[in-house]
């Protein structure tokens, strides 16, 4: 299977590219995710190797920040089978474990966030899930013009 490209949307307060940086090895596991179109992508698409744009949302001008990839596919959330997580499902079990993970490698923070209103002209970027009114999916699929289209705006000469 080739390589693909994702945008995984995180709120900077709760989870930041900083944090992902700052993470051991700049390794850390995509927990939390409890849509179930956005499991589907963890469980059954993204794979070892997959770029991902490392986009902060819910602040005044929500932005692409920088560059991660996936370094493990998708295995069971266990923050849905700990009741101290705020993202505890009590349906969740090590034999139905509902909710699913894969983890992320720290590439690179581009130079200025990219935002959000600068992709609303440019052709190859409105067309973006992201984009589209009333999207909340924060595990969204990027083609690979949309991620090639990125990377030029953020100033970065090839894929990483």
């Amino acid at each position: 299977m080739s390589r693909r490209f994702w945008l995984f949307k995180s709120e900077p307060s709760c989870y930041s590219i900083a944090d992902l940086k700052n993470a051991p090895e700049s390794v850390d596991c995509w927990d939390g995710v409890r849509n179930y179109q956005a499991r589907n992508f963890l469980r059954d698409e993204i794979q070892v190797g997959d770029g991902v744009f490392f986009y902060h949302s819910n602040i005044p001008q929500p932005a692409i920040v920088g560059l991660a990839r996936v370094t493990r596919a998708g295995y069971p959330d266990h923050t849905a089978r700990d009741p101290r997580s705020g993202h505890f499902d009590p349906r969740a079990t090590l034999e139905r474990p509902i909710w699913y993970m894969v983890d992320v490698q720290f590439v690179a923070a581009f130079p200025r966030p990219l935002a959000r209103n600068e992709f609303r002209d440019h052709p190859a970027l409105s067309g973006m899930e992201v984009m589209k009114r009333g999207s909340r999916l924060s595990v969204q699929p990027v083609s690979t013009g949309q991620w090639q289209a990125v990377l030029a705006l953020a100033g970065i000469a090839e894929d990483p």
